[in-house]
């Protein structure tokens, strides 16, 4: 399973994912789910997947693709976040397609949900949320983020805490608190966390991966699970 959070603000936008693919308890294998595609200076894009992690893969490695061919639409040549919606979409509709037509699938569930944002010059950063059947929603000032794998865990503090108005830097931590309140809850979601964030019209992304014994990290999870406690023992 995994768990991946995108949230679109006035200032610009915070990705973040987890990196386990096996929802047993052994093997526990790694894969990174936040795939980027940049051109600095002009364009900057981010896909977060969640579901079949071939689907995921072969998704990917096609838009990739794409890109070493001028001749072909590819993310490098889209003029806006729609059309890139529109393409990655048509790749998922295309991969599942192709996937479940084997006589041999074994009742497999191809199903892949990506989460595509960022901005392309000529126009304002925009986060939309494809589904396996190609189709797409983008948020907006009234809704900020998507969510795809475990939401619920670390849905509640985003829900709470995130507006259009909230600070990049204040994000980014809530992102951190609700990757700690998923890992917590479910054992199939688990570290390192890639986290990127795109402050408006910089056309360059800030990307960090985060690990288990990152100081930060665990000082803000101490600290947010201790606040908790006191808040509970001081409820009349």
């Amino acid at each position: 399973m995994t768990y991946c959070v995108a949230m679109r603000l006035r200032e610009g936008l915070v990705f973040a994912s987890d990196t386990r693919t096996n929802a047993g308890l052994d093997p526990i294998a790694i894969f990174r789910k936040m795939h980027v595609f940049e051109r600095r200076g002009e364009r900057s894009i981010v896909l977060l997947t969640s579901g079949n992690l071939a689907t995921a893969q072969s998704v990917v490695s096609l838009l990739r693709e794409r890109m070493a061919h001028e001749d072909v639409v590819n993310l490098c040549t889209v003029n806006s976040l729609f059309g890139a919606a529109q393409l990655v979409g048509d790749i998922v509709n295309e991969v599942i397609a192709h996937a479940s037509s084997s006589q041999q699938n074994g009742g497999i569930d191809f199903s892949v949900n990506v989460l595509l944002g960022g901005q392309i010059r000529g126009e304002s950063p925009r986060l939309f949320h494809i589904y396996s059947q190609g189709n797409f929603i983008e948020a907006t000032e009234d809704t900020t983020y998507f969510q795809i794998g475990e939401v619920k865990y670390g849905k509640l503090i985003i829900g709470l805490v995130i507006h259009y108005d909230t600070s990049l830097d204040q994000t980014r931590k809530c992102a951190l608190i609700s990757f700690d309140s998923t890992i917590r809850s479910n054992l199939s979601v688990g570290m390192p966390i890639d986290l990127a964030c795109y402050r408006e019209d910089r056309f360059a992304l800030e990307v960090e991966r985060i690990a288990d014994q990152d100081e930060h990290s665990n000082t803000l999870r101490r600290a947010w699970s201790d606040g908790l406690r006191s808040v509970f023992e001081n409820l009349p």
